[in-house]
């Protein structure tokens, strides 16, 4: 099995409406975020995945979210949402949304994880293994 990670960055302010500290206050994070997927099969070129591709991929996402207030994003339904923008979400999120291209475009491979750190020392890692 080859897996295949790519990372990147975006900057992005939300809070977490139900939470009882201090994060229900609106505030911001430089999240960075790191995207693996895995498949056993290469490519005529010697490949999983072009690595170009993922990346692109994963920055187009991003780039959906970068500079705004996540609240308001559609996937995380406003501020009355059960789906707030915790870090938790945004990695289902980044995950879905890449399987989707993934079955459509890339079928034999998967989607193994998305890791998001909100800061250098805390993180989330989504997977469905």
């Amino acid at each position: 099995m080859y897996e295949l990670s790519v990372r990147a960055d975006f900057a992005a302010a939300h809070r977490l409406c139900n939470h009882p500290a201090k994060c229900c206050h609106l505030h911001g994070h430089t999240w960075d975020v790191e995207l693996t997927v895995a498949g056993r099969d290469l490519n005529k070129d010697g490949m999983l995945l072009d690595f170009g591709h993922l990346k692109a991929l994963l920055r187009e996402i991003v780039d959906g979210l970068d500079h705004s207030y996540l609240n308001e994003h559609p996937a995380f339904g406003g501020d009355a949402s059960d789906d707030s923008p915790t870090a938790e979400n945004i990695a289902r999120y980044i995950f879905t949304t890449v399987r989707e291209d993934l079955i459509q475009n890339h079928p034999g491979v998967l989607v193994k994880a998305v890791t998001v750190w909100e800061s250098p020392k805390s993180s989330v890692r989504y997977s469905e293994a």
